[in-house]
């Protein structure tokens, strides 16, 4: 990880405020904007001097609404302006949905010209689709990493809080972002300040950027058997190509029968009932996230064919797969 950007002196003549520019797509998460702006406004407070530059855009501008209704007044995308210092692009919701020209060509023209391009929450999966990815190490929240690494193979993804790759920043959104700004801030004018920030905001436990997204197996969960918790990590790794129950037995180091009943005591239902939710639940979200076939999306799923895969599809959330994908 790498912010190369020289520490500034605030009490220096030649003084210059970081320029952080915000482009907000409707419905973008309130919680991870808080966390991105706050910090901000405190250690312009906190240092007595505007460390931070910051302006909001969108491309409509206006009264732009966030995911719980709250709206930020935002300017339009500033194309005749001097280009920021750092671009953050806040979205959420369903980002692969995203498809907006006039974004993109911002997008590529601040890339042309070295900006620091930063895509928070969803905001990873918009700079991707704008082409700006390709060779960068890169996150995304866990929900939308299994549909953008099905739709984008190329892609280095990684499961990580934050990722810093030259100047590409890619958060997970929620509070990551405030440990991405606690970074952010350490690079530009030291510890000292940074400390006061989190302190601030009781942000006293600052994670690295490698740290999970998601509770454990065992949180997610609620069990600590290890054979139980060794045929779900199994579960979640083949989606794709399905283990057979014999499989997932073996690899949990017991016997299928005694897995089964781990997995009702447990669970509530039998290993493949369980198997079957989650590959029918990343099948639901390649359907509403993705341009993928049906065909192609029970393929991906671990199904022959789509014929089988509309059925039980159909048993499992009372809708078939085409009308799912009509009615989003």
């Amino acid at each position: 990880m790498a912010l190369n950007y020289y520490q500034i002196d605030i009490h220096s003549d030649k003084f210059r405020p970081v320029h952080v520019a915000l482009l907000l797509v409707r419905g973008f998460p309130l919680m991870s904007y808080a966390s991105l702006v706050e910090p901000l406004r405190a250690a312009n407070l906190i240092s007595g001097r505007q460390c931070f530059k910051l302006t909001r855009h969108a491309v409509e501008g206006g009264l732009i609404s966030s995911s719980s209704g709250d709206v930020v007044r935002c300017r339009l995308l500033p194309h005749h302006e001097p280009d920021p210092d750092f671009l953050f692009v806040v979205a959420g919701g369903n980002p692969h949905r995203i498809d907006d020209p006039e974004i993109y060509l911002w997008l590529r023209r601040l890339a042309r010209h070295k900006v620091t391009i930063c895509g928070i929450s969803g905001g990873p999966v918009v700079l991707a689709q704008a082409g700006i990815m390709s060779g960068y190490r890169m996150t995304v929240h866990w929900d939308h990493a299994p549909v953008l690494q099905e739709r984008m193979t190329d892609l280095y993804l990684e499961r990580s809080l934050f990722v810093v790759d030259r100047d590409r920043i890619t958060c997970a959104g929620g509070i990551a972002s405030l440990d991405l700004m606690h970074t952010l801030i350490v690079r530009h004018y030291g510890t000292g300040l940074a400390n006061q920030v989190s302190d601030w905001f009781l942000h006293t436990e600052i994670r690295q950027p490698e740290g999970t997204q998601r509770a454990g197996l065992v949180e997610r969960y609620g069990t600590t058997r290890r054979p139980l918790i060794e045929a779900l990590a199994q579960m979640e790794n083949h989606i794709a190509d399905p283990l057979t129950l014999g499989q997932i037995a073996e690899l949990s180091g017991i016997g299928e029968r005694h897995l089964n009943r781990l997995f009702r005591i447990e669970l509530g239902c039998s290993t493949m009932a369980r198997y079957r939710t989650m590959r029918l639940d990343h099948a639901r979200k390649l359907l509403l996230g993705t341009t993928l076939s049906i065909t192609e999306i029970a393929l991906a799923t671990g199904y022959s064919g789509p014929s089988h895969f509309a059925s039980r599809f159909r048993s499992e959330f009372g809708v078939s797969p085409s009308r799912l994908r009509n009615e989003r």
